[in-house]
């Protein structure tokens, strides 16, 4: 049996040829005809050996362990019909396998490689004004020690009491029409309350109101009145209250 003149540097290694001649045969990698790739392999070690192939050793040494393989399974096998002797060529195959899955990941890496090489990055346009843009006011110096955790907290209290007014019963009845609030026209408001007090604590601002629409928008308005610099919020003490100041 005679194997395809191809060129000798294709193979990296005696693994890469025996698994060439493997799919070139359509063999059973876990059944592999030992005697027919011995064969092949042989007549390929007879052209590298005649072109004088570096890294030679190495195919060498395949071929003692393909006939050695070979051997083994040409003696009559044991009588015992429990024996748990392993197949010879088992130790082969997990080596192909395990070279196979390196040689095919090298493969994905490659075009992984390939495909950066097309890829171009565009370079940095933004504005001059636009990275030394700074806000007027930072939200922090406004808050001081007290956090957005702290205002959200008080928030949810809120809204847990609304959600225990609910009548589970009564609330089912009908259809009720939302009321349209705007947050522009409840930071007017909550600006207008201040005037005349110029604080007001944040918790009593949030009870004043009629249902969960009405608090969460007066929630968002005292928000942005602190981000626009309009109020600023302090905590005189440890667990007190929190007091919005008007900056206006």
């Amino acid at each position: 049996m005679s194997v395809v003149d191809v060129k000798l540097e294709k193979f990296e290694g005696p693994l890469d040829l025996l698994l060439h001649l493997i799919d070139k045969n359509k063999f059973n990698i876990f059944d592999i005809p030992i005697v027919a790739i011995t064969e092949q392999y042989m007549e390929y070690l007879d052209k590298l050996t005649r072109e004088g192939v570096d890294k030679l050793s190495d195919f060498l040494v395949m071929a003692a362990t393909l006939i050695s393989i070979k051997a083994k399974m040409l003696l009559p096998e044991p009588v015992e019909e429990d024996s748990d002797e392993e197949d010879p060529r088992a130790e082969l195959v997990r080596a192909l396998l395990e070279y196979k899955m390196y040689k095919y990941a090298s493969l994905e890496l490659r075009d992984m490689e390939l495909d950066a090489e097309k890829t171009l990055y565009k370079g940095e346009t933004i504005p001059e004004e636009i990275k030394s843009f700074k806000e007027e006011i930072d939200p922090a110096d406004v808050i001081g020690d007290t956090t957005i955790v702290l205002l959200n907290e008080i928030f949810m209290q809120i809204m847990k009491r609304e959600n225990d007014k609910i009548d589970p019963v009564r609330s089912k009845f009908g259809n009720i029409t939302k009321e349209e609030i705007k947050v522009e026209d409840k930071m007017v408001e909550i600006r207008n309350s201040l005037k005349g007090l110029k604080s007001i604590n944040f918790r009593t601002l949030l009870e004043k109101e009629r249902g969960k629409l009405n608090i969460i928008v007066s929630f968002l308005a005292v928000l942005e009145l602190i981000k626009s610099g309009a109020i600023s919020v302090r905590q005189d003490e440890l667990f007190g209250d929190i007091v919005l100041d008007s900056l206006e």
